[in-house]
C-alpha cells in the first residue's frame, strides 16, 4: 500500500504544473458540485415529503369525520392510497373490515397504529409486494386509529431524476471546467515555459572564453506575478552577464599580465645569462671589458629588482583586505613634492621644471608611497617627452582635498590610449623597446597607490599639453 501511494505521488509530481492545477481545480469543483447535489436532493426530498404529509393530513381530516359519525370509512381517496381503521386494544391493533382495498402487508400498518400515543404519527415503511410507503396514523375516537399509506414511488422517481440531471450537468460542467482551466492555465504558464526554455538555452552557450550571455526572457503576458518573475529572471541574467563579463575581462587581464610579466623578466634574465656565458668562456679578457660587462649585469639585475618590487607592491595593494599596504602618518604634501622636484632636477637636467606650491598642504598618508607617486609621474613626463620639454609640478588644496598636477608640453597621449594608460604593462606606443619607456608598471603603481589613499587620478592630453591630476583627502590646517 505504501509503495502504491509513493508511486502515485511520484506520478502526480511528474505531471506538468498546468495539468496538476487543472486537476486540483477539478477536484475542488467536484467536491463543491457533490455538496450542492446532496443538499439540493435532500432539500427537494424533504419538501416533497412535507407536501405528501400535508396531503395525507387533509385527506384524513375528511375521513376522520366519517369515522367519528359512522365508526367506519365511508369515503375513500381517489388516489392510489391505502386507508384503514384499526381497533387498538391493550396495545394490539386489529383492522376493522371495510370495503376499501388494503395491502397484503397489513401487519406493517397495524404496527404503526399500535405506536400511536394520542397524536398523529408519520413513518416511512416498506410494504412487502408494494414498495415504500409514507404512512400517517392518527387517533379518531376511543380506540379507533385511522391509518393512511401513500406510495413514495413518484417522490423517489422525482428525486432520482433530479439526481441524474444534477450528475449529468455537473459532470458536463466539470469536464468543461477542467478543459477550459487547462487551456487558460497553459496560456498563463507559457511565460514560465519560455523562461525555462531560456534557462536551457544558456547551456548551449560556451561561457569559457566569452562573458556574453545574449539570452533574455521575452514577452509581456502571464499577469503581474509572472511579469515580476520575468523581471527578476532578466535581472538575474543581467547580473550573471555582467559578472561573466567581469570575470572574462579579469581572466584576460591576468593572462596579459602573466604574459607581459614573463616578457619583462625574460629580457634581463637573457642578458644576465649572456654575460655569464661570456665570463664562462673567458670571452672578455681585458679588465675594462670585464668591468663593462659586470656593470651591464648589475644594471639588468637592478632593473629586474625594480620590476619585481613593483609587482610585489601591486600584489600587496590588490590584497589590501588581508594586508595593510600603507603606513600612514601626518605628512606635508608640499615637502614631499619639493623633495621629488629636487630628485627630478638631478636625474633629468634636460627638462626644465616649474614649481607651483601652496604654503602647506597637510594630509594623512604614507610618505614613502606618496613620494613614489610623485617620482613616477615626473619620470613618466621626462621619459615620454623630448629633451628640453618643460614640466610643471603644482600642489594645491581645494575643498578639503590635496591636488597634485604634473603637466608637460610634450607631444601628448593619443586619445585611444587614454582609457588604458593606467593598465599594467601597457605602453602607448605598443613597443617592447626600452628607449622611451620602462616596464609599463609606473602609472599602474600610481593609480593603485592613489586608490589605496582613498583618492583618484586622471589624465587629460592634447598635443603640447598633458596633465596628470592626483586628488587625495587632506587634513584641515592647524589654527
Amino acid at each position: 500500500m505504501r509503495d502504491r501511494t509513493r508511486r502515485w505521488l511520484d506520478s502526480w509530481r511528474g505531471m506538468p504544473l498546468g495539468t496538476r492545477l487543472a486537476l486540483a481545480l477539478g477536484g475542488v469543483a467536484l467536491t463543491v458540485f457533490a455538496v450542492i447535489a446532496v443538499v439540493t436532493s435532500l432539500s427537494i426530498q424533504d419538501y416533497l415529503e412535507r407536501r405528501l404529509d400535508e396531503q395525507m393530513k387533509q385527506t384524513q381530516l375528511q375521513q376522520a369525520a366519517d369515522v367519528k359519525i359512522y365508526g367506519d370509512l365511508r369515503r375513500h381517496s381517489v388516489l392510489d392510497w391505502y386507508s384503514g381503521v384499526f381497533v387498538v386494544d391493550d396495545g394490539d391493533a386489529v383492522l376493522k373490515p371495510t370495503g376499501a382495498d388494503l395491502p397484503r402487508d397489513v401487519d406493517r400498518l397495524a404496527a404503526v397504529a399500535e405506536r400511536v400515543r394520542g397524536t398523529e404519527l408519520f413513518e416511512t415503511v416498506h410494504l412487502r409486494g408494494d414498495g415504500t410507503y409514507r404512512v400517517r396514523a392518527c387517533p379518531v375516537k376511543d380506540d379507533l386509529v385511522l391509518v393512511t399509506a401513500a406510495p413514495q414511488e413518484d417522490l423517489d422517481t422525482t428525486v432520482r431524476q433530479l439526481v441524474i440531471v444534477e450528475v449529468a450537468a455537473f459532470l458536463t460542467a466539470l469536464i468543461a471546467l477542467v478543459v477550459a482551466g487547462r487551456t487558460v492555465l497553459h496560456r498563463g504558464l507559457r511565460p514560465l515555459a519560455d523562461m525555462a526554455s531560456t534557462a536551457h538555452d544558456i547551456t548551449s552557450h560556451d561561457l569559457t572564453d566569452s562573458g556574453r550571455l545574449p539570452v533574455r526572457a521575452e514577452g509581456d503576458g502571464g499577469g503581474a506575478e509572472v511579469r515580476e518573475l520575468r523581471t527578476a529572471f532578466n535581472t538575474m541574467l543581467a547580473h550573471i552577464d555582467s559578472s561573466l563579463t567581469a570575470r572574462t575581462a579579469a581572466e584576460q587581464r591576468l593572462r596579459r599580465f602573466v604574459a607581459d610579466a614573463s616578457h619583462e623578466l625574460r629580457t634581463p634574465l637573457t642578458s644576465l645569462r649572456g654575460y655569464a656565458d661570456l665570463f664562462r668562456y673567458a670571452a672578455a679578457s681585458q679588465p675594462a671589458e670585464r668591468e663593462a660587462h659586470l656593470e651591464r649585469m648589475r644594471s639588468e639585475a637592478t632593473r629586474m629588482s625594480h620590476l619585481l618590487d613593483d609587482l610585489l607592491l601591486l600584489a600587496r595593494l590588490d590584497s589590501a583586505e588581508v594586508e595593510e599596504p600603507l603606513r600612514q602618518r601626518r605628512t606635508d604634501l608640499v615637502e614631499l613634492a619639493d623633495e621629488a622636484a629636487a630628485g627630478f632636477r638631478a636625474a633629468h637636467p634636460g627638462h626644465p621644471l616649474t614649481l607651483r606650491f601652496d604654503d602647506e598642504v597637510p594630509l594623512r598618508a604614507d610618505p614613502l608611497r606618496l613620494r613614489q607617486v610623485l617620482d613616477n609621474l615626473l619620470t613618466n613626463a621626462a621619459v615620454h617627452t623630448p629633451p628640453g620639454t618643460p614640466v610643471t609640478l603644482a600642489v594645491s588644496r581645494t575643498d578639503g582635498a590635496a591636488v597634485v598636477r604634473v603637466t608637460d608640453a610634450g607631444p601628448g597621449v593619443p586619445a585611444e590610449d587614454l582609457e588604458r594608460i593606467f593598465d599594467r604593462f601597457y605602453r602607448a606606443d605598443d613597443s617592447r623597446a626600452r628607449e622611451r619607456g620602462g616596464s609599463g608598471l609606473g602609472l599602474s603603481v600610481v593609480r593603485s597607490l592613489v586608490d589605496a589613499h582613498g583618492g583618484s587620478v586622471d589624465v587629460t592630453s592634447e598635443p603640447g599639453h598633458t596633465t596628470f591630476t592626483v586628488t587625495v583627502p587632506a587634513e584641515p590646517r592647524a589654527l
